[in-house]
């Protein structure tokens, strides 16, 4: 059976600000480096044999720290760079919420029906988190993987193997330093 630890870098200053992040290279804070510390320290005896990230620099920042801290490998994940927010990229979320109400609203109740402004929709992440997940499943049947992605890209990932919810993504996005044990259903790894 595999497990995916499924971790979500620490914070930058993008997210201390309330600021919408999306696929802007932004580093780790003094924040996020003792949030990934912390997160280092209580996954440390779960037993992970490689740390997958996307390849951004927030990901890729705590990704290194955990890899060396394990002496494990750590590995690129093609196509999962995070969603494109377009030009709410950089945007305080408050200031969507105020001049775009309903699109924000909408963003809340049905995100896989709206597209940010030049950005991308959630569908194209949903297909590429679908195709990189499948590819990854394929890899590994049993053990103890690590997966470190930024919001929505998470939520996405564990909507792929729990078939849950995807929930509020506006909160998700505060989401930052945490981490779960996602337990891959075995029909899930045999249909990838």
């Amino acid at each position: 059976m595999l497990e995916i630890v499924l971790i979500r870098p620490g914070c930058t200053d993008y997210d201390l600000q309330e600021r919408i992040q999306g696929n802007l290279d932004v580093p780790l804070n003094g924040q996020g480096m003792s949030e990934v510390q912390r997160v280092i320290e209580e996954v440390r005896g779960l037993g992970i044999e490689v740390v997958y990230a996307a390849d951004c620099e927030p990901t890729m920042q705590a990704a290194r720290c955990l890899a060396d801290a394990l002496d494990v490998k750590l590995k690129k994940l093609d196509r999962m760079e995070n969603l494109n927010y377009g030009l709410w990229q950089g945007m305080l979320i408050e200031d969507v919420r105020l001049k775009q109400p309903k699109v924000y609203r909408q963003w809340q109740e049905h995100p896989e029906n709206i597209c940010p402004p030049e950005g991308e929709m959630l569908f194209s992440a949903v297909e590429r988190v679908e195709a990189a997940m499948t590819k990854l499943l394929k890899r590994h049947k049993d053990g103890v993987i690590a997966l470190v992605l930024r919001e929505p890209m998470a939520s996405l990932v564990r909507r792929f193997v729990n078939h849950d919810e995807l929930g509020d993504l506006w909160k998700a996005l505060e989401e930052h330093g945490r981490w779960q044990v996602l337990t891959v259903h075995p029909t899930l790894a045999h249909t990838a």
